[in-house]
């Protein structure tokens, strides 16, 4: 009797346990306050309802029994699965992997985009005014986000919150806004046929975020290229370098006589007629002390400027590049060279072998000169497909191996020159650059010779960033040891390509052709923290065209011809087995 009374007692304060969790709940909960009595409450019935189950289970040798264990392991494997679950939920929401399969990584971002989005110095956010949201543009601003926890986007109907709608300034439908901080800037306006355009995302959040701006000159007075919109002109072009925050302008030596300090880059865009003495002197002083030049150069022109480019080890050849491979394959004449090759430099890094096209260039010859570092950036295809035709006359261009001179044709370079001009010198003297001796500038290579093994060699060009370790020292020249310290080391860049029409508006925008100029321009204007250009995606067309005789054929093929030997293999296998 002892035993049983002992045994309801236990039922008892096992029913107590659950009882005092009850309450606490409800202490709790009216009160919205969880303050020492219900916690005590709580506490007390979870304890003695634990007792209970455990003193329950000894009392009844529960654990031992085979249905316990079997149900035991179906809830450890089901919380485990649960565990796993969420776990996989948490690190997919927290990590984003993504593998892009198309060929032209049509859903990636570009390099230049996510290093820009990486490094944002502050928030950003896009505002999108339109009622419909395209799968094509919020995955766009989905992969910007995920490079940075600072990009943040919405979209807005102007109708729901006019009063945004006013802020911005907005007038239809389709607007899409940037904003960082108290700088606002429209991108663009999307509709149906036009989508929003990473390139153009890009280019206003680098002008939104960066507070700096590049002034670039443009030579005039020599029959350069025009820079308003008409006939030949490289207004595109300037529109591009408005778009990557650089300020244009146009500069005519003969009335300054001298390159202005606040210049950044100077361009010369292919002069048809030769400068004067003392302006050819004013860029060798501006690139003398560390300025920064772009020479687009057509053939049949003499610029004058063969004494500049003799300092840097650059020819001007009087020949004109031809290119019949281009004719066969995208329908280019001979007289366009069509380049998929490209050095390894920052202007044509992620140029991979996509194609860029120059028509009416003309080669340049690279030799080696004390301190200057040379970098190939375009280089046409071997012979026959190219070679130098020195007939400019003659209607059909043919070889000629007395006169012409055979590819690869080298029709554009980029090079630097490290310089320590001294502060105390004479006002008249120029400042001469000092001698650099590198295994770079060793050998000469001609633009019409094949290359041979020691090219690489000879003209590499270090990233811009550790330009200064990769240049050995040459040993200093006897001279008072305070003298060393009284020499400031400045860079100068030029660079050099044998055509100008590749920038000239409609072909500024095909291809690579624009991103050959914008590149060369942010590179020389040496804020090498910027994003170089982004060219546009495109699929590759992989249709099959077919005629009439060969899709006939086809569907005889597959309707006819298949059928039938499968049929006759199946007769041939039943009549072996029977």
């Amino acid at each position: 009797m002892k035993i049983v009374a002992k045994k309801k007692l236990w039922k008892y304060l096992f029913w107590l346990g659950p009882f005092l969790i009850t309450v606490g709940l409800t202490v709790g909960l009216v009160s919205e306050q969880w303050g020492l009595i219900p916690l005590v409450f709580l506490i007390a019935g979870i304890v003695i309802s634990g007792l209970g189950i455990i003193w329950q289970s000894y009392q009844s040798n529960w654990w031992n029994r085979r249905s316990t264990q079997a149900g035991t392991n179906a809830l450890v494997a089901t919380l485990a699965i649960l565990a796993i679950l969420g776990l996989i939920n948490f690190l997919g929401t927290r990590y984003h992997l993504r593998a892009d399969l198309t060929e032209a990584q049509l859903f990636t971002l570009a390099p230049q985009s996510r290093e820009l989005v990486k490094v944002l110095p502050q928030p950003v956010k896009v505002w999108v005014f339109d009622i419909n949201q395209n799968p094509q543009d919020r995955e766009l601003l989905e992969n910007y986000q995920r490079q940075s926890s600072k990009f943040k986007y919405e979209y807005i109907d102007p109708q729901a919150r006019p009063g945004l709608a006013e802020k911005f300034g907005v007038k239809d439908y389709g607007e899409v806004h940037l904003e960082s901080g108290d700088k606002r800037q429209l991108v663009q306006t999307v509709n149906e046929n036009e989508r929003l355009s990473e390139i153009r995302l890009t280019s206003r959040l680098q002008q939104l975020t960066n507070s700096t701006t590049a002034e670039v000159y443009l030579l005039q007075g020599h029959g350069e290229r025009q820079l308003s919109p008409g006939k030949d002109a490289i207004s595109q072009a300037v529109q591009g370098l408005g778009e990557k925050n650089f300020t244009t302008s146009s500069l005519n030596l003969g009335e300054t006589s001298k390159v202005p300090q606040d210049a950044a880059v100077v361009i010369v865009a292919g002069p048809k007629r030769g400068l004067f003495e003392g302006e050819v002197k004013a860029l060798q002083d501006y690139l003398n002390r560390g300025g920064n030049l772009l020479l687009m150069i057509d053939p049949n022109t003499d610029p004058k400027l063969n004494s500049l480019l003799q300092e840097w080890g650059v020819r001007l050849d009087n020949r004109l590049a031809v290119d019949v491979s281009g004719e066969s394959v995208v329908g280019l004449g001979p007289a366009a060279p069509l380049v998929t090759e490209y050095g390894q430099h920052p202007i044509t890094k992620d140029f991979s072998n996509g194609n860029s096209f120059y028509p009416v260039a003309r080669p340049l010859e690279i030799t080696s000169v004390p301190g200057v570092q040379a970098t190939p950036l375009l280089r046409t295809k071997p012979y026959p497909n190219s070679w130098a035709e020195s007939d400019l006359q003659s209607e059909k261009l043919e070889f000629n191996a007395d006169k012409d001179l055979k590819g690869p044709l080298t029709l554009g370079v980029a090079l630097t020159r490290k310089q320590t001009p001294k502060s105390t010198s004479t006002p008249q003297a120029s400042p001469t650059p000092s001698p650099l001796p590198s295994p770079s500038t060793q050998s000469k290579t001609s633009p019409t010779a094949s290359p041979s093994p020691k090219t690489p060699q000879a003209l590499p060009l270090p990233s811009p960033t550790t330009q200064s370790k990769a240049s050995p020292t040459p040993p200093a020249p006897p001279a008072p040891a305070p003298a060393a310290s009284s020499q400031t080391a400045t860079e100068s860049r030029l660079v050099v390509l044998g055509n100008s029409n590749f920038a000239t508006d409609g072909l500024f925008q095909q291809q690579l052709n624009g991103d050959v100029f914008l590149n060369s321009v942010t590179w020389l204007s040496q804020q090498d923290e910027q994003p170089l250009s982004i060219r546009p995606k495109e699929p590759k067309n992989r249709r099959i065209t077919l005629t009439t005789t060969q899709g006939n054929l086809l569907i005889l093929s597959s309707l006819l011809v298949l059928p039938l030997i499968g049929f006759a293999i199946a007769v041939i296998i039943w009549w072996k087995r029977r």
